[in-house]
């Protein structure tokens, strides 16, 4: 992997980034020249209509797409002059992510999707297997580890897979719409648990949402319109 300095405390650093779609032959600027930092330990909230650029940016930032220009480094390393295999491995070892679809494989218990990721890395199933463990407990569903997806709530699916993003201990957790799938009193359960990741073990956070509530739990506003960021606020 490229190295680059993008100084100390920046886990993401992305200058002029831009990405163009086409749609039925026509091209949508989905991102305009984006300017954006991103601080360790911070937790921010992308947000903006539909349209905006904000699961582009999230997109991006993960490498699970690429920028038409601009550079993008995460944790020092430039993301946009990786191969597809450094870019698998730079999500494997440095992010976590989250989707609002949860991605669990549903014929795997709570614990074996956990374990899944740690198996990628290699890791040896008697780590893997503490590891998950301690990982459900602290999320407060230790009990509900050899249940399969299909047995458990919306919310309970979310915390598996935020126990199977921050097991291997990423420098950086990326969720895209987290509580689109969850009624209010589970979202703010699940946006307490992120805050609390957030400021005792100072995971950084970076989501992309439309749900006020979940920007009103994250420390930072960055807004989105037309593929630009408009606001960029503390909370």
């Amino acid at each position: 992997m490229s190295d680059v300095s993008v100084g100390n405390g920046v886990v993401v650093d992305c200058a002029g980034v831009s990405r163009t779609y086409q749609e039925d032959a026509v091209p949508v600027h989905a991102l305009r020249g984006v300017d954006f930092q991103f601080a360790r330990g911070d937790f921010v909230s992308l947000s903006g209509p539909s349209g905006s650029g904000k699961s582009t940016l999230l997109n991006l930032i993960g490498g699970l797409d690429r920028a038409d220009a601009g550079t993008i480094a995460v944790d020092g390393v430039a993301v946009n002059a990786l191969s597809e295999s450094e870019l698998s491995d730079l999500r494997l070892h440095k992010i976590g992510f989250v989707f609002q679809s949860y991605n669990l494989i549903p014929v795997l218990s709570a614990q074996e999707n956990v374990e899944f990721i740690m198996q990628l890395q290699g890791v040896a199933p008697g780590e893997r297997a503490e590891r998950a463990v301690e990982s459900l407990a602290s999320l407060g569903i230790g009990e509900l580890a050899h249940r399969r997806p299909g047995e458990l709530s919306g919310g309970q699916q979310q915390r598996v897979a935020i126990a199977r993003a921050i097991v291997t201990h990423p420098v950086l957790l990326l969720a895209d719409e987290p509580s689109a799938n969850l009624d209010s009193g589970t979202t703010e359960e699940l946006l307490k648990l992120l805050r609390r990741l957030n400021d005792d073990r100072g995971i950084s956070i970076l989501t992309a949402t439309h749900d006020p509530m979940v920007m009103g739990y994250a420390k930072r506003r960055v807004v989105l319109r037309d593929g630009a960021i408009v606001e960029d606020s503390a909370n």
